[in-house]
């Protein structure tokens, strides 16, 4: 049976990279490098690889991974997104975790025992990618990693061990193998052939709840092999998803559809173990929904107050446990409402906590949980309710002895009763509608008048609501209600288990095939045609499944659609006596005899009606026999002296039984309208308060949107104005090269121009389309070839050069070469100056002369 599942799943996978958590220790390396190796460049996955390392030492294992993969490996980094076909190493002194998509990395937390980041990588995934998780527990010492892959699976991800028998420490493996956390074991090398199988799989079609699809025998003939296995019904439980889990196990074992892996459990007895713990969703944590907790609360502490004074007891049931933390949730709530009474109280809760799986209810009673619930705790309720030890923290003694755990079937068990809080959160989110109110009829049978009905965030009473009260409707916790009008009868499981039969199988052997003639059926058949009365047989309800013989005398079809019920078709002269008949069959077994009943119409007509309850074979069990045999006219004479006693008088009393009947039939069928009545005058009430909720969801993502835009108009104005800011600095510094009339010439790094005044195109061609060409391309009319070289010394040494050069038109210019700084002190290239000192060597050659 299913326990909690979270209320919201995790990110889709369909649109997020699948990501693959491999965890090691000693001995790992050779193991991480026989998977890498086998794994294609262009598997589309992410390989994020978690090692024990020392946290004071650098580490090399990415360029150790590096030899075995074409993959690039990385080591991995705070927030960097996770790409695909990349391989992310874990740095030394680390937690490294994935938070929708993101690497995350955290110092470890003061050790009260071994570090298990293993563990603590497969949670995050197990959060974060859901169903499409994969862990891969290699070679290594102590037991990390298993507690992650329990995680993983019970999302329903892919968990891999490497086999123990290769591993050169196997201590990893062991320990997730005894746990059952893995679904494949096999060799290092093995394992990507696994995974990118199970990955490349595509997603199953949902069936339909009823007959129809072509996977429905399939499904059937496992569903009947899981019943024999292990004595659990899961022909209740919603078809996708069971249809999802058991595709999972077929992509596992690389078979083609599910009829063969139908065949494959017939032959592997073990493997059902495995789907059944498959089918069990066990997801759960301390105080989820955080805010459904402290609306409990409070409305505990107000149940409290409004009790009489003395010793009071409450009782409670938790169905769906799984490991325990929402029963012991519960009892930490109690004990908080009970210190806020301003007498203390003298009231105690007894918890009965309940779930299908014997793992988990193991593993509730020892109430031991990893140091990760910490989170989920709080400090304060660490420290009064939890003790200290070296692998974690195990709840106190005084709230476990308040929670009595037990293997349960909600099902098929009987339930508790006389209860004052029912607890089922999550859990009927994977039934069928149809069980989902018989279980809310049982609810309200097993609660005390004014008891409480926590259910899950995705879940509601449905037609119920007159049953319960609802107290919030976003914490769906409701109260039961003593004027439930639409209550119907309870259906009880406890005979259900012993009567159960596995589902039934489509007949596979074809009925055309040829056979010897047995002339005794024949002639059998013939005598019943020919000799035996006309009889029909009718279910529980009244409708006619089989007719022999000759009928119309006695029964016709009702104008109107047809309908073959037998108070329907009955003729009105024997319809009240025979309907009379049928309840008393129905009440005590017995068979009914009508003798001398007059057909309207027919003066002369009179029939004797046999009404018997069948009760072998076992195919016909709980159906009624009516047989209908013409009885001889009396005499004229006969007729006109027959007293009124007799005949008449038991005519007379089946008439006032039969009206009697008829009246408590009416009632029931006016009733019944009241019902259907007030069930459609619930759903319309339900479907208000869905369209209301919808609106308000609305509501409230048009606000969002609208200030989504409010913050994006104002950093598209900031990025305005920045640019507005950018152009105005841009022409300054244009007006201020132009105004200085001194040749400009600006050089990246290699040499290229990047910029340039309008003064130098009178030295060296240049035009807009010149930007980004190569300064050793460049036309000008300096006598000057060793510009190029004396460029990319000063770019090598950073040294300044500075050279007096002629031009071919007889003009001179001082040549400023230096390098080009950035503000963060980076050089980038170079700036080439030109002053024209025409004048000055003109004067200096006049006075040379004189």
């Amino acid at each position: 049976m299913p326990s909690h599942a979270p209320d919201a799943s995790p990110r889709d996978p369909a649109t997020s990279i699948r990501v693959v958590g491999l965890g090691a220790s000693a001995g790992g390396l050779e193991a991480l490098e026989q998977f890498l190796a086998k794994v294609p460049p262009d598997s589309g996955l992410a390989y994020v690889v978690v090692q024990h390392l020392d946290p004071t030492h650098k580490t090399m294992l990415a360029e150790l991974l590096q030899r075995s993969t074409p993959m690039p490996v990385r080591e991995a980094a705070e927030f960097v997104r996770i790409e695909p076909d990349v391989v992310y190493v874990i740095p030394p002194n680390a937690e490294l975790t994935v938070v929708e998509g993101v690497l995350r990395l955290a110092r470890p937390r003061p050790p009260r025992g071994m570090r298990l980041p293993v563990d603590v990588l497969f949670g995050s995934l197990a959060r974060d990618q859901g169903e499409a998780a994969i862990g891969v527990v290699l070679s290594g010492m102590g037991r990390d990693g298993t507690l992650g892959l329990q995680a993983i699976k019970a999302q329903g991800g892919l968990t891999l061990v490497q086999d123990p028998a290769s591993a050169q420490f196997d201590s990893m493996p062991r320990s997730a193998i005894d746990a059952r956390a893995a679904d494949i074991v096999a060799l290092a090398g093995e394992m990507p052939a696994h995974i990118l199988r199970v990955a490349s799989a595509s997603p199953p079609p949902a069936l339909p709840a009823a007959g129809g699809a072509t996977d429905a025998p399939p499904l059937n003939a496992i569903l009947a092999l899981l019943w024999e296995h292990c004595r659990h019904d899961l022909t209740l439980h919603k078809p996708s998803t069971l249809t999802r889990r058991i595709e999972r196990r077929v992509a596992v074992h690389g078979l083609g559809t599910m009829a063969a892996y139908a065949a494959f459990l017939q032959h592997n007895p073990e493997e059902l173990d495995f789907l059944f713990k498959e089918m069990l969703i066990g997801v759960t944590s301390f105080f989820r929904d955080p805010g459904v907790w402290a609306e409990l609360r409070s409305t505990l502490v107000s149940v409290l107050k409004a009790r009489p004074a003395g010793p009071t007891c409450l009782r409670s049931w938790i169905a769906g446990c799984s490991t325990g933390e929402e029963a012991y949730s519960l009892a930490m709530v109690f004990k908080e409402a009970i210190a806020e009474l301003p007498e203390g109280g003298h009231c105690t809760l007894q918890i009965f906590a309940t779930d299908l799986s014997a793992e988990a209810i193991t593993v509730a009673r020892r109430g031991c949980y990893p140091a990760s619930i910490a989170a989920e705790v709080g400090t304060e309720r660490l420290a009064r309710f939890f003790n200290a030890r070296s692998d974690g923290f195990q709840v106190a003694k005084e709230i476990r002895e308040m929670v009595l755990f037990a293997q349960h079937d909600v099902i098929l068990d009987p339930p508790f009763t006389r209860l004052d809080i029912l607890s089922c959160r999550n859990l009927m989110i994977y039934f069928s509608t149809a069980l989902q109110r018989r279980l809310i009829s049982l609810f309200h049978y097993s609660l005390r008048p004014g008891g409480l009905l926590l259910l899950g965030g995705s879940e509601t009473v449905g037609r119920s609501q007159t049953m319960f009260l609802p107290l919030c409707p976003k914490s769906r916790l409701y109260r039961r209600s003593d004027n439930a009008a639409g209550a119907g009868p309870v259906d009880f499981p406890v005979n259900r288990r012993s009567s159960m039969r596995p589902p039934a199988q489509e007949q596979t052997v074809s009925q055309s095939v040829n056979r010897p003639v047995n002339l005794q059926p024949l002639a059998d058949q013939l005598l019943l045609q020919r000799f035996s009365p006309p009889a029909v047989l009718v279910n529980a309800s009244g409708d006619i499944v089989y007719v022999s013989g000759r009928t119309g005398k006695y029964l016709e079809p009702a104008a109107g659609k047809a309908n073959w019920n037998i108070h329907v078709m009955a003729r009105p002269g024997i319809r009240t006596q025979l309907a009379a008949a049928l309840r008393r069959t129905a009440q005590d077994g017995k068979t009914v005899e009508l003798p001398g009943l007059r057909l309207e119409g027919e003066t002369e007509a009179v029939v004797d009606v046999t009404v018997q309850a069948v009760a072998e074979p076992k195919a016909l069990e709980g159906m009624v026999m009516i047989v209908f045999r013409d009885a001889p006219p009396a005499s004229g004479a006969a007729a006109r002296r027959r007293p009124a006693a007799g005949r008449a008088d038991s005519a007379a009393q089946g008439e006032l039984l039969a009206l009697q009947e008829e009246m408590r039939a009416l009632r029931e069928e006016m009733r019944a309208s009241e019902e259907e009545l007030q069930a459609a005058n619930e759903e319309l009430q339900s479907t208000n308060e869905e369209l209301q909720s919808a609106n308000e969801e609305l509501t409230t993502s048009k606000e969002e949107a609208q200030s989504m835009n409010e913050e994006l108009q104002t950093i598209n104005a900031e990025l305005q104005t920045k640019l507005d800011d950018l152009a105005l600095a841009q022409s300054d510094m244009q007006n201020l090269l132009n105004s200085t009339d001194i040749a400009t010439l600006f050089l990246d790094g290699a040499l290229n121009v990047r910029r340039f005044t309008e003064k130098i195109t009178r030295i060296i061609h240049l035009r807009d389309g010149d930007i980004g060409r190569p300064l050793s391309e460049l036309a000008s009319t300096l006598i000057y070839p060793e510009l190029h070289a004396d460029s990319y010394e000063t770019l090598r040494t950073l040294a300044p050069s500075e050279k007096e050069i002629a031009t071919v038109d007889g003009r001179w210019f001082l040549v400023r070469i230096m390098p080009y700084r950035t503000l963060a002190n980076v050089i980038e290239g170079v700036v080439i100056t030109f002053v024209d000192i025409t004048a000055a060597k003109q004067l200096e050659n006049r006075l040379r002369e004189a």
